[in-house]
């Protein structure tokens, strides 16, 4: 059985028996609309420090005011975003994965050969933003949440598009394979001249 050969659409399918190599699909994090709050706290420490600096009452003096938005800014603007940074969802051909933390990394997968369901919830400001949770169950682990990822529906295709093609892939390589010589891939036609 061959395959038509083409320059657009899914990649051609490996000959029967051969590996398959694992191949990027997409690599993403939670929306960055969280971070808004971050973002409000930064032109407000940067709005108060410049009107508050060199007109603080006498027991206070500048360094205290410096010392205390550069607390602010640390606990409420840098450490979310590197929360955010560190949190991030990698979807190839042949798993998901999920790696959290920037010191100590926690990192999760789920394989799409062994098939797994998908929920897709989006509530009222998610739908606003285009993006929503997706829970991947597979029925034996514990199931994995894409929380609040941008582009939810299309995140959503590509997954059953993964598990269907793996699948098929998986059932064919189980298959035995025929005696004599093995089918080849025929050769792409050349590149149209421009």
């Amino acid at each position: 059985m061959t395959q038509p050969t083409s320059y657009g659409g899914r990649p051609l399918t490996p000959a029967p028996g051969a590996p398959t190599p694992e191949l990027l699909v997409a690599r993403f994090r939670a929306h960055a609309r969280r971070l808004a709050w971050s973002a409000l706290v930064l032109i407000v420490v940067a709005g108060a420090v410049g009107y508050f600096y060199g007109n603080l009452p006498a027991p206070f003096e500048n360094w205290m005011l410096l010392a205390g938005a550069a607390l602010v800014v640390l606990l409420l603007v840098v450490l979310p975003y590197l929360s955010w940074l560190g949190h991030v969802y990698t979807v190839t051909t042949r798993r998901v994965m999920e790696r959290r933390g920037i010191f100590a990394v926690k990192r999760r997968e789920l394989a799409h050969v062994r098939g797994y369901t998908l929920k897709v919830h989006r509530g009222l400001l998610q739908r606003m933003w285009g993006a929503g949770t997706i829970t991947l169950t597979n029925g034996v682990d514990e199931p994995l949440r894409l929380a609040n990822i941008p582009s939810a529906e299309l995140v959503h295709e590509a997954l059953v598009d993964q598990v269907e093609v793996n699948q098929i892939l998986a059932h064919r390589d189980a298959q035995p394979l025929p005696p004599g010589p093995q089918p080849t891939v025929p050769p792409r036609p050349p590149l149209p001249q421009v």
